[in-house]
């Protein structure tokens, strides 16, 4: 299935939870184009970010980690903020099309061979103001928390947050990881317009009371990783070696005990898209966009031809026998192995 700008101009669209911000259905997540997925190539990202908002693409993701945590899997660093700035020269002279995001809170420790997590409001105040130099703009759209700090109360770095709002720096703010209780517990500092956490057909523990809680408190929910890090695009199979450098050589539900039995129900949904004469992901996708939330998905891809394919799942249909289907192939007790290894830092922290 293809689909073209006029089809996107034409589709629905998502006014995140307490905000103006109004975006397409599916955004572009773009941690993959620094970091943890292979080699990469910043004029092949460029492009593809441009092409990406030539088709209608109006929802942008980023973080001023992305770049820097590469040695976490023993690749180059390109630098902390390296997605940032890379975001900021492609978006040159477009601004008003983009609905910007970036977080903020895991920085580099002082050896600079690991991360560690910020939330002191001195650190959140010039976090932003670096992401606003190195994004080459003057206000973030949305301003997340990328990780709560378990050192510092959650009432301060929100608090934090809040000011910047105030102060004209970030438009609205989000929280990313975090529990229903910690989303409750800031919603009462500030007004939290979108959580980021992890959701997918293979991923779904947010569903017992993070989603419910979202829907509650009229937050939207922004799925990373909507397609199971590629897995659910049918991609990956039983032979499948990855390149130095991903990160998915330590995933555990990569790994070569898990694997087999994570493809199975993979193979349902190739099975099912076949006769709906679609992809994987995108029935992946559509999955998604069929919850009864307030789900913008952004899935990160280093190519345009991956993102006309993202797009198109919002042409896709399904019914509700098929969204039950899908739900129970993929339950997930049928899903083998942790989301992060024991040792990964972006685990999240509950």
């Amino acid at each position: 299935m293809t689909l073209t700008s006029a089809d996107i101009v034409g589709s629905a669209r998502v006014l995140l939870g307490h905000s103006d911000l109004i975006v397409r259905p599916i955004g572009l997540g773009c941690m993959g184009m620094s970091q943890f997925y292979g080699e990469a190539d910043d004029a092949q990202s460029v492009r593809t970010i441009r092409e990406a908002l030539d088709l209608g693409v109006d929802f942008i993701d980023t973080s001023d980690i992305y770049g820097a945590a590469n040695m976490l899997v023993g690749a180059e660093n390109r630098g902390f903020g390296h997605n940032e700035q890379l975001i900021g020269g492609a978006i040159a002279g477009r601004r008003e099309k983009v609905v910007l995001a970036t977080k903020f809170a895991v920085r580099l420790t002082d050896d600079g061979k690991s991360v560690r997590i910020d939330g002191h409001p001195d650190y959140v105040v010039s976090a932003c103001e670096a992401s606003l130099r190195r994004l080459g703009v003057e206000v973030i759209d949305l301003y997340y928390a990328h990780r709560l700090d378990p050192n510092v109360p959650i009432e301060d770095t929100v608090g934090a947050m809040a000011r910047l709002v105030d102060q004209g720096k970030a438009r609205f703010i989000g929280l990313s990881e975090v529990t229903a209780a910690q989303l409750r517990q800031a919603h009462r500092v500030h007004p939290i317009t979108a959580l980021q956490s992890e959701y997918s057909l293979w991923e779904r523990s947010v569903e017992a009371e993070i989603l419910p809680t979202c829907r509650e408190l009229g937050i939207s929910f922004v799925p990373f990783s909507p397609l199971g890090r590629s897995m659910l695009t049918g991609a990956v199979g039983a032979e499948t070696r990855f390149a130095t450098g991903d990160f998915r050589i330590t995933d555990p539900r990569f790994s070569a005990e898990n694997l087999a039995t994570n493809l199975a129900p993979v193979e349902a949904l190739t099975a099912l898209a076949e006769s709906k004469h679609c992809r994987p992901g995108q029935l992946a996708l559509a999955w998604l966009l069929a919850q009864p939330f307030d789900i913008v998905p952004i899935p990160g891809t280093k190519r345009v031809e991956y993102v006309r394919e993202n797009l198109a799942a919002t042409n896709v249909a399904v019914s509700r026998d098929e969204i039950v289907y899908l739900s129970a192939v993929f339950a997930p007790d049928r899903i083998a192995g942790k989301r992060y290894a024991p040792n990964d830092p972006g685990r999240r922290r509950d």
